[in-house]
């Protein structure tokens, strides 16, 4: 009996015993990685391996209850959570740790050159010294960038690693210079920019002025300006102008990165005046030159301007039995008076040479230029005369010579002038005036072409904003 007994004891305490290895045998089978899990250790890809144990101790937990007889499905389960983490780790992107990190260049710095700065200060404003500025002045001889700084310059710094590594100055915005840093040295590159180039079309109707006309057209006043100077040889647009007087023109426009920074040259132009009609040409020659034409060839120049201040108004003209104002006696008028403000620039009818300048009693402050051996030009009353006019001092015709006033025999501000042919007083409102030299013939073959086209288009576009309104 008692063998019995014993007997059928033995197997259940062995199998106690049994399960208990077998689940000691499980839990380390679950922290013995495989082969290849592994061959992962120490890879970046273990952060995610190491991610996966609270699954693992979840299944082992699991198999400490199972029977006896599922102790082989156990440990098989306890083995396979690392395989769906390493293929996931498999299908994500992998960062390319031994490629060389790349080098992020800082932006530039840039700094408004104002009144009053210099190299020292903008050096200054960017957190350079004098290490840094100059070495680069000194390595860039002969050559002087900096001389001449302008307000509205701008300087613009490249800083690497807390050194300059380029300098770029703009002067404008098509022109600039860089200077670069190298294991020679610096260098220094001029960089200018090519504007894209369209055509405008304008046009008015003078009302009132020209200027008014030219502002409603949408014309700045530098272009109004620059129309009148074209044809200031024949229309004096102090006298000249009436209501009914129209123009228009095909000029410039200059694009960078599609915004217009500024207006071009007048290329085309036409001016309606008391219904007798001046058209202008502009023509670049074989050596450069530009100038303005007619259709046929001859120079809208003339070797005189017909007024020699802008948008004066007449209040005397020529008149050899003219009462004086001053003095109330019967005094000749030999010139033509042109009221206009205190200031307002005075220019030089034609190119000649001073012969005069200074106090001339009842002209006040005169100037006198000689045009050739045949004509003289007087301009009197001035308030001030141009700094450095003399005699003997060169002028072009369009230079300021000096500025309206009242000094003399005047009873306002406003610029006595005469014009003088082999010293005979003749009045400079209707004195023929002689023409520059015409276009060369050798240059009629290439702007002939040219002045047909640009008339055409100056009717075309004429008629159709007419038809568009």
């Amino acid at each position: 009996m008692n063998l019995l007994k014993s007997t059928k004891q033995f197997p259940k305490t062995h199998l106690v015993a049994v399960c208990t290895c077998a689940a000691t045998v499980a839990l380390a089978l679950v922290f013995i990685p495989s082969q290849d899990v592994a061959a992962e250790r120490g890879d970046k890809r273990q952060t995610i391996v190491l991610a996966a144990p609270s699954e693992t101790q979840k299944t082992v937990s699991e198999t400490t209850t199972k029977p006896t007889n599922q102790i082989d499905t156990a440990k098989a389960e306890a083995t396979q959570p690392a395989i769906p983490v390493i293929a996931l780790a498999d299908t994500s992107p992998e960062p390319q740790l031994s490629a060389p990190t790349p080098v992020v260049e800082e932006n530039w710095l840039r700094i408004k050159v104002r009144s009053g700065d210099n190299l020292t200060t903008l050096f200054k404003k960017a957190g350079l010294g004098a290490n840094e500025m100059y070495p680069l002045i000194n390595g860039i001889k002969p050559e002087k960038p900096f001389k001449r700084l302008m307000p509205g310059h701008q300087l613009e710094f490249l800083i690497v690693d807390g050194e300059l590594s380029k300098l770029r100055l703009e002067k404008s915005k098509l022109e600039s210079l860089v200077i670069s840093k190298n294991e020679s040295g610096y260098q220094i590159e001029k960089v200018e920019r090519v504007p894209d180039v369209q055509h405008v079309y304008k046009q008015g109707n003078i009302e009132q002025s020209l200027f008014l006309a030219g502002q409603s057209a949408g014309l700045s006043q530098t272009k109004i300006m620059e129309l009148a100077g074209i044809f200031g040889w024949d229309v004096d647009f102090a006298l000249d102008i009436r209501k009914g007087d129209s123009f228009r023109l095909i000029y410039e426009e200059l694009l960078l990165d599609g915004e217009v920074i500024k207006d071009g040259n007048i290329i085309a132009a036409e001016f309606t005046n008391q219904g007798k009609t001046f058209r202008a040409i502009r023509y670049t020659d074989s050596k450069g030159d530009s100038n303005y034409f007619t259709p046929k060839g001859e120079s809208m120049r003339k070797a005189f301007l017909r007024t020699p201040v802008d948008f004066a108004r007449i209040s005397s003209r020529f008149n050899p039995n003219r009462r004086h104002p001053i003095f109330k006696t019967k005094r000749p008028h030999r010139g033509v008076d042109y009221a206009s403000p205190t200031g307002t620039p005075i220019k030089s009818a034609g190119d000649g040479k001073v012969i005069f300048a200074g106090r001339k009693g009842g002209y006040g402050k005169v100037v006198i230029v000689q045009h050739g051996q045949k004509y003289t030009t007087l301009y009197a009353h001035m308030s001030r005369i141009k700094p450095g006019m003399k005699r003997g001092k060169r002028v072009k015709q369009g230079n300021t010579i000096g500025y309206v006033g009242s000094t003399g025999y005047a009873t306002g501000p406003h610029l006595h002038y005469e014009f003088r042919v082999n010293g005979v007083h003749r009045n400079p409102l209707t004195v023929p005036l002689p023409h520059a030299k015409p276009l060369p013939k050798k240059e009629h073959k290439n702007f002939m072409p040219l002045a047909q086209e640009m008339v055409a288009q100056l009717e075309t576009l004429a008629q159709t904003q007419i038809a568009a309104k």
